[in-house]
């Protein structure tokens, strides 16, 4: 059976990230070390045969998918496609806030998000169950349109919870045990039948950075 075999990157790191302020849907460009990460993971990917690139149409991951493009003969001339779909999940009231703000001046939201309710969302955001369907849908059209090849998808943390969670068919209230580091490699493969983990938070290519990736749980 054919598949599709998936790049699934997250951004580079942004101010936000580094202050543990939550961005969601907020669209804040890379700071200079997320420059930085997303032409150190162009670089590592240049090699690989890649036919599509895709994006979330947030700055920060957007920029991030350029390096790529720009690394990469074929995919320089083919570009980045922005798709909403692989758009961070939405936190509603709570964007912008810190998990200082948040835990002080919304405990009982605090709460709930921590114990991961997968039906809870903050007010005018999604829940856990909304963003998972989201991407399993996105990821569905658009790695059927690519199989016996290699795409990339450009998201956000959240997103790649997701991905990780489907492809391992863990439980969306599971305590996560995995990375999300900023600019990581991660490698799936992709049939009718679902996703499948093949690699996973691969940063070697970061390993002049001081200090380990940030892994925040939003982004």
């Amino acid at each position: 059976m054919q598949a599709t075999r998936i790049l699934a990157i997250r951004h580079g790191e942004t101010p936000w990230n580094v202050d543990t302020r939550i961005q969601g849907q907020i669209d804040i460009d890379l700071n200079d070390t997320g420059k930085w990460q997303a032409q150190r993971v162009g670089h590592a990917l240049r090699e690989e045969p890649i036919d599509a690139i895709y994006s979330s149409d947030l700055a920060r991951a957007f920029e991030t998918a350029q390096a790529i493009a720009h690394s990469h003969a074929r995919a320089a001339q083919l570009g980045v496609v922005a798709h909403t779909g692989l758009r961070e999940r939405h936190f509603g009231h709570l964007q912008g806030q810190t998990w200082a703000d948040i835990e002080s001046g919304w405990p009982d939201d605090a709460k709930r998000w921590r114990g991961r309710d997968p039906h809870w969302s903050p007010v005018g955001g999604e829940s856990l169950t909304v963003l998972r369907e989201r991407i399993a849908t996105c990821v569905d059209a658009l790695a059927s349109q690519h199989l016996g090849e290699q795409i990339v998808l450009v998201a956000h943390g959240g997103v790649m919870d997701a991905l990780y969670r489907l492809a391992t068919q863990q439980s969306l209230d599971a305590p996560r045990t995995w990375h999300l580091g900023n600019a990581a490699i991660n490698r799936l493969l992709w049939t009718p039948q679902g996703l499948s983990l093949v690699g996973w938070g691969d940063v070697s290519h970061l390993e002049e950075a001081d200090g380990a990736p940030r892994d925040e749980t939003t982004t």
